[in-house]
C-alpha cells in the first residue's frame, strides 16, 4: 500500500494533474473514477490503449470493486494507496477512490468521413469536454483541435467528456495539416456564427465540417479562411448569444436531426 506522498506514482499523477506540457512530456493522462476507468477498459483492446497503472482506495464502492477484478484479469497494474493520499491526489472534492494513469493515444481518422468538428480556442475545460461528450452522441467521427484550443486531455476536460475521448478521435493538428486534411476530403465548412444563415436554412446533409469558435473572440482568422458558409441558430429572445458549448450542441443535432429526417 502506499501511504507517502512522495512515492513516485503520487508524484506522477500530481504533475500530469498540473500542466498540460507536463502530460505531452511524460505521454500520459489521468482518468478519475469509476466510470471513466471503465470506458477506459471497455476500449482497451479496440483502440490499444495501455494503462500504465490505476490507484485505489480501501472506500472504493462495489461497483468499483468488480472494475478492480476485470482490470485485474486484463493484466492491469493495480495499487492500492491510503485514502487520505488518494483524497489529496484527487482533483474532485471527494476522492471517487479510483484513478488510472494511461498513455496518450489517438484514434484514427476513419475513411471517409462526412462530419468533422473543428474546436477553435475553445479554452475552458468545461466547455471543451462538453462538446467532445456531444459530438460523440451526435455521431461527429473526428475532432479537430488547433494549436489555440485547450488540452484535450487535461482533468477537468477528461471529466466533462465522460468517456468520449476513448470513442471518438481527437487529433490536435497545425492549422497547415487541418487545411490539407478538409482539402483532401473535399468537405464543406460551416462556421457557427451569429450573423450566418439560419441553421435551420442551410443543407447539413452533404459531407462537411462545423467550426465552433472560442468563448471570448470567437473563431481565428486561420478558421475562418477555410469556411465556406456561416450558420446562425436563430433565438427568439434578447439573448446576445449562447454559451459555446450549448451553440455546439444545438447545431451538432440540427445536422443529425436533417440527416434522420432526410433518410427517414
Amino acid at each position: 500500500m502506499i501511504t507517502s506522498n512522495q512515492n513516485p506514482k503520487i508524484k506522477l499523477v500530481r504533475s500530469l494533474l498540473g500542466r498540460s506540457r507536463n502530460r505531452c512530456d511524460a505521454g500520459a493522462f489521468v482518468a478519475e473514477g469509476v466510470r471513466l476507468v471503465e470506458e477506459a477498459s471497455a476500449y482497451l483492446n479496440k483502440v490499444n490503449l495501455l494503462f500504465r497503472f490505476v490507484l485505489v482506495s480501501s472506500e472504493l464502492n462495489n461497483r468499483g470493486k468488480k472494475l478492480v477484478e476485470k482490470l485485474l484479469e486484463q493484466g492491469v497494474e493495480v495499487t492500492e494507496v491510503a485514502p487520505r493520499i488518494l483524497q489529496s491526489t484527487s482533483e474532485t472534492e471527494t476522492s471517487p477512490g479510483i484513478l488510472a494513469v494511461l498513455n496518450n493515444f489517438q484514434l484514427p481518422i476513419p475513411d471517409f468521413p462526412n462530419f468533422l468538428l473543428i474546436l477553435d480556442s475553445i479554452r475552458d475545460p468545461g466547455n471543451l469536454g462538453t462538446l467532445l461528450r456531444t459530438a460523440a452522441a451526435a455521431g461527429v467521427q473526428t475532432v479537430l483541435l488547433p494549436p489555440e484550443t485547450t488540452d484535450a486531455f487535461a482533468p477537468k476536460v477528461v471529466r466533462a467528456g465522460m468517456g468520449a475521448h476513448f470513442r471518438l478521435p481527437i487529433q490536435s493538428l497545425s492549422w497547415t495539416e487541418i487545411h490539407r486534411l478538409i482539402c483532401s476530403l473535399n468537405l464543406s465548412v460551416y462556421l457557427a456564427d451569429m450573423n450566418g444563415i439560419p441553421c435551420w436554412q442551410t443543407d447539413f446533409c452533404k459531407p462537411l465540417v462545423l467550426v465552433v469558435g472560442g468563448e471570448a473572440k470567437g473563431a481565428t482568422e486561420f478558421a475562418r479562411k477555410l469556411v465556406h458558409a456561416k450558420v446562425s441558430i436563430p433565438m427568439l429572445g434578447k439573448t446576445e448569444s449562447l454559451n459555446a458549448a450549448v451553440a455546439g450542441s444545438v447545431l451538432m443535432f440540427e445536422v443529425v436531426r436533417q440527416r434522420i429526417w432526410k433518410t427517414g
